[in-house]
């Protein structure tokens, strides 16, 4: 590998990574001082890429901030294949909050649902309008937690999910992959990384993926086609220029069949539960979520001097999906139909009523992040300055047709559905759709910010300010809105020489609200802030390091408590989390550990705990792998997710905590081709994720083998 090819913020990606791996790589003491050789060791075990979750260079050990990282390694050998299994080993963060899906991945992160970004500029809106991350395009997933404004403008207090691309890459070489799994899911992976020219100025790079699967539910597939080239320009050792492109298309359905309460979480009327919790809803004939997606991403870096560096972020994406399901309808009760109607109307109590949905989704965006840092000092202060200002325009269009009951609770029975023997009837006549279609107006937000951070060095003390003012503009088509917002962000580290960090900080959020109150006046913007204390400990004796975090956050301007009066005018709704969090990676020689714990104390604005988030998870995952026999490795894990709860006052639904083991077992034949497989849910336990007071739950993810085969060139 050549260590010319490698950035001031490539570095930055690269420390961060090899701390999660190998921390004694290099102390972060010495981070500002590393020699050739030691930039070659960090670079192999980390993801080149200047374009991480924090923006800047500083090692995740010197962050007065709490960040998780799963890398490419850690993916592979913990068997993720989706975005949510990616967060499953992570502290404090809830990676199957809705169970086993195909339309979304829902992460959640200290009690909040969080955004998605890619290469730091965020990558999915609206409601079911684009296509799943897919692992294989991902150099590593890195999840900040907390609020994050400074850095990304307008988003949830709980914090951000971004991974990294694969990018064009010197001296990697390249691979096929070919895998196979539980319900006959077939997979072909391709990533091709060459130089381009002699010089090994240009570097190209072609990841590709094709599956063909379906799922743990009955007529519910999950087949993708991705398409990723790259390419990149060095002309110098000081600049990089990565041009991304990326098309995808998924057709599939979705696996969230919303199952009544009554016969999962709890028995039927005669004590008795469904025969299958996975039991499909939807309509065969009629049911789908296919899906496209496509992209361009430009990616720039340049040094000018030892001192000041520039990189930017230029994306254009945009997504549609055409998205068909049924459903057993939400009833505000029961969902089963004699129940709900008070007479036998359907020959047995386990018939539903099914409500028929059409959606034409699509978005547009446009986005632009440029940032320069600056290295200097004032009197005994070092100063790192990151300032930056950043563009996004993104346009949504939903346009959708609701049958509500498929004419059930009209009288008409003939789309009702029995969940414990199932037999299809086909769906409504399009023309019952067209006569109800709703065409919504198409809805534009434009959001422009600049930043500035500043990471103060004086001796062990790590001093970290920033600043950011945005500007929102939301057009819903029938309300244009305009918000500005100022957000601050502070935080102080100071190291120890025994590794100990102990540090404190402050960080803020903001989202934007549309709309007015009754007295006229513009509702004002949703507004977190979080207060956090830890410390971080870089071992020595054993490589490796362990970081314990507590953390308050409390969410203002909420709707209003069903407690107060019924005046939009005032806005105070109040929602208020703190917990705990561990995490840390150990290495002992032959065995290597990640551990992760967190409790967690929330409630909404009614004083009602926190819909469908567990109060705390656990996890353990070990990878041995023997000297004495070459080639071999192995890995186990075991993961515990708490109970949750979803209420209202008169209802309260308590989903059971469950846990679950995984597996690994690799085999490298040769220098070039290796053999893995994983189990994940290895006792193919049955549970339930969470259970909504609205009636519904939802099941996890079953047993899933999968076995590959990957050949190296």
């Amino acid at each position: 590998m050549k260590t010319h090819s490698i950035t001031l913020t490539a570095l930055s990606i690269a420390i961060s990574s090899s701390i999660a791996l190998n921390v004694n790589a290099q102390s972060t003491t010495d981070a500002n001082q590393e020699t050739d050789e030691a930039i070659e060791k960090v670079a192999v075990v980390g993801t080149r890429s200047a374009f991480g979750a924090t923006k800047t260079n500083t090692p995740i050990m010197e962050l007065s901030r709490t960040i998780s990282i799963e890398t490419a390694l850690d993916l592979k050998q913990k068997g993720a294949l989706n975005l949510s299994q990616t967060a499953t080993y992570m502290a404090g963060v809830t990676g199957e909050t809705y169970g086993y899906a195909t339309r979304v991945d829902s992460v959640s992160s200290r009690g909040l649902s969080i955004p998605r970004y890619r290469d730091s500029i965020q990558e999915l809106f609206g409601s079911y309008n684009s296509t799943r991350a897919e692992v294989y395009t991902m150099e590593q997933v890195e999840l900040l937690k907390g609020p994050a404004s400074v850095l990304y403008g307008q988003g949830s207090p709980g914090g951000i999910v971004n991974y990294v691309s694969k990018t064009p890459t010197l001296g990697k070489g390249s691979e096929v992959t070919l895998s196979y799994g539980s319900f006959s899911r077939a997979q072909l992976g391709v990533d091709i990384n060459e130089s381009l020219s002699d010089d090994d100025k240009w570097v190209g790079r072609f990841v590709g993926l094709y599956r063909d699967s379906e799922s743990q539910v009955d007529y519910v597939t999950d087949d993708t086609q991705v398409l990723m080239p790259s390419v990149s320009y060095m002309p110098s050792d000081n600049t990089t220029l990565t041009v991304i492109g990326m098309f995808q298309d998924t057709n599939s359905d979705t696996a969230a069949q919303f199952i009544p309460v009554e016969g999962t979480l709890l028995p039927l009327a005669d004590g008795t539960y469904l025969p299958d919790q996975d039991v499909y809803v939807g309509e065969p004939d009629f049911n789908k979520f296919d899906t496209k997606s496509s992209q361009v991403t430009l990616l720039g870096e340049h040094i000018f001097n030892d001192t000041t560096s520039v990189s930017f972020t230029a994306l254009w994406r945009d997504g549609e999906a055409d998205y068909h399901q049924a459903w057993a309808t939400f009833t505000g009760g029961t969902r089963y139909l004699n129940a709900y109607v008070g007479a036998p109307v359907a020959p047995t109590d386990t018939y539903v009523p099914r409500t028929f949905y059409q959606a034409d989704n699509t978005f547009n965006q446009h986005a632009l992040d440029v940032r320069v840092t600056k290295r200097f000092a004032t009197g005994f202060l070092e100063h790192e300055l990151l300032a930056g200002v950043q563009y996004q325009n993104v346009e949504t269009d939903t346009n959708s047709a609701y049958y509500a009951g498929g004419g059930a609770l009209a009288g008409d029975f003939s789309y009702i559905l029995d969940l414990a023997n199932p037999v299809y009837t086909g769906a409504p006549e399009q023309a019952i759709f067209d006569a109800i279609y709703y065409d919504a107006p198409e809805q534009t937000v434009s959001d422009s910010g600049l930043y500035l951070s500043d990471q103060i060095s004086l001796d062990s003390w790590r001093f970290t300010l920033g600043l950011r003012h945005d500007k929102v503009d939301n057009d819903n088509g029938t309300t244009d809105q305009e918000d500005s917002q100022t957000s601050y962000s502070a935080g102080v580290l100071y190291q120890f020489d025994n590794g100990l960090s102990p540090y404190i900080s402050y960080a803020e959020s903001f989202e934007t609200v549309v709309g007015l109150d009754v007295n006229g006046n513009q509702l004002k913007p949703e507004e977190g802030r979080q207060y956090e204390a830890g410390i971080k400990y870089e071992m020595s004796a054993i490589p490796g390091y362990i970081t314990l975090a507590y953390y308050d956050i409390e969410v203002s301007n909420l709707p209003n408590p069903n407690s107060l009066p019924v005046e939009a005018a005032q806005q105070q709704g109040v929602t208020k989390i703190s917990g705990v969090e561990i995490e840390g990676r150990l290495n002992f020689g032959d065995v290597s550990a990640q551990f992760a714990g967190s409790v967690m104390d929330g409630e909404d604005p009614n004083g009602y705990a926190l819909s469908a988030q567990p109060e705390n998870n656990a996890s353990l995952w070990l990878n041995y792998a023997p000297e004495a026999f070459a080639g071999v490795s192995m890995g186990a894990g075991v993961r515990y997710v708490g109970e949750s709860v979803s209420e209202n006052g008169a209802i309260r639904y308590e989903t059971p905590s469950y846990t679950l083991a995984d597996l690994m077992l690799a085999y490298s034949v040769t220098d070039n081709l290796d053999l893995q497989l994983n189990v994940r849910n290895l006792t193919d336990k049955k549970y339930l994720t969470s259970c909504l007071y609205r009636g519904d739950c939802f099941p996890g993810v079953r047993r899933t083998i999968n076995a590959s085969l990957t050949y190296s060139f």
